[in-house]
């Protein structure tokens, strides 16, 4: 028999993580693609700590021997569904970062081949923005 406080301390780090997760959706400092995994995990987590005998049931329909090592393969497995995620979403990034350096240094290329011509017929005057 697991001690009264692991479940309550279970419990409130799951109320914790919720809580957490939603304020910061709340104030727009995590977007909602990020946040379901978090709060997969963090219902999971409170439905385990509130209705421990779930665990034992899902282990037992699972084929795990000890409950706590499913607890463990759904912990990793969450934080490997996280990481790819955002490993999907930091490629995407890169390669719009490498697109617009792309395109920023081709209108650089385009605006400094127009103040040539403009310097050219102006008579030769050198450009006044101070490029050279």
């Amino acid at each position: 028999m697991i001690p009264l406080g692991t479940y309550l301390l279970g419990i409130v780090a799951a109320l914790f993580t919720l809580g957490l997760v939603i304020e910061m959706l709340r104030r727009r400092q995590l977007r909602e693609r990020h946040a379901i995994w978090w709060l997969i995990a963090g219902l999971l987590a409170l439905i385990i700590g509130v209705f421990p005998q779930v665990l034992v049931w899902a282990a037992g329909v699972i084929g795990v021997e000890i409950p706590t090592n499913l607890v463990f393969f759904v912990s990793i497995l969450i934080l490997f569904l996280v990481s790819i995620q955002h490993s999907s979403e930091l490629t995407t990034l890169e390669n719009r970062s490498r697109t617009l350096a792309e395109e920023s240094a081709l209108q650089d290329l385009r605006i400094r081949a127009l103040e040539q011509r403009l310097a050219e017929f102006r008579g030769g005057d050198a450009p006044t923005d101070g490029r050279g």
